[in-house]
């Protein structure tokens, strides 16, 4: 396979301190793997034998409760990384990581974790602020789940779902993948009738806009409001 160009990977934060030279080292130990749409990058509980880079597209995170329930963890975006159980002193993946869109990932070998900290330091610095950033996520939905009404939980979803992903249109700020109510329900540990009765309610009242899995947040400070619980409740 031909040498991979350093532009894929310069200035991505994991790599931003990575010298020329070792950028190409980066590069000849990677494969570059597509995955289709639903396709399972790596599956819970699976022996974690690679980290990855998401280079294109959008990739769920997803857990399974000890009872079956499936839980939408995170969804990862362009530039960031995966699949990154060496950081976590796990041998296995505590998740499985699910293609939203048809996706390009780099892939390298698990061995090559500690290789890569050591000659890049930017690596190792960026990845546990990750790791932080992610904890942070989960405490603050745990918070949520305790604490909000359903329908704070699923405006604070679709108001970070928009931050981390939005592009601006005339209608508003569309989440740019494919998401179902079904998946906004197992982000937010409720029901698919419950997220389209929210939705349809928050339709009519020019707060967002649905389809077939697009949604489009048209009034962001309405739902911000409806979200820190200070909208009258319907």
């Amino acid at each position: 396979m031909s040498q991979l160009d350093r532009s894929l990977i310069m200035g991505l934060p994991p790599f931003e301190t990575a010298s020329p030279a070792n950028l190409d080292y980066v590069l000849s130990s990677a494969r570059s793997l597509r995955i289709a749409k639903d396709s399972v990058v790596f599956e819970q509980e699976g022996a974690a034998h690679s980290f990855f880079l998401l280079l294109d597209g959008h990739v769920r995170v997803v857990k399974t409760t000890p009872d079956g329930d499936q839980v939408i963890v995170r969804y990862i975006s362009p530039g960031e990384l995966l699949g990154i159980a060496q950081a976590l002193g796990r041998s296995t993946y505590p998740a499985s990581a699910i293609a939203a869109v048809d996706c390009v990932v780099l892939a390298w070998p698990g061995a090559l974790w500690s290789d890569f900290i050591q000659r890049i330091p930017a690596f190792g610095t960026n990845t546990y602020k990750t790791i932080g950033a992610r904890l942070q996520d989960v405490q603050t939905r745990l918070v949520e789940m305790a604490t909000e009404r359903v329908e704070q939980r699923v405006a604070n979803a679709l108001l970070r779902l928009a931050s981390q992903t939005g592009i601006k249109t005339e209608a508003g700020i569309r989440i740019d993948f494919p998401i179902s109510r079904q998946d906004i329900a197992e982000m937010t540990g409720t029901t698919l009738h419950t997220v389209s009765r929210l939705l349809t309610a928050w339709e009519a009242k020019g707060l967002v806009e649905s389809g077939r899995q697009r949604v489009t947040v048209v009034a962001p400070h309405r739902l911000m409001l409806l979200a820190e619980g200070k909208a009258g409740k319907d």
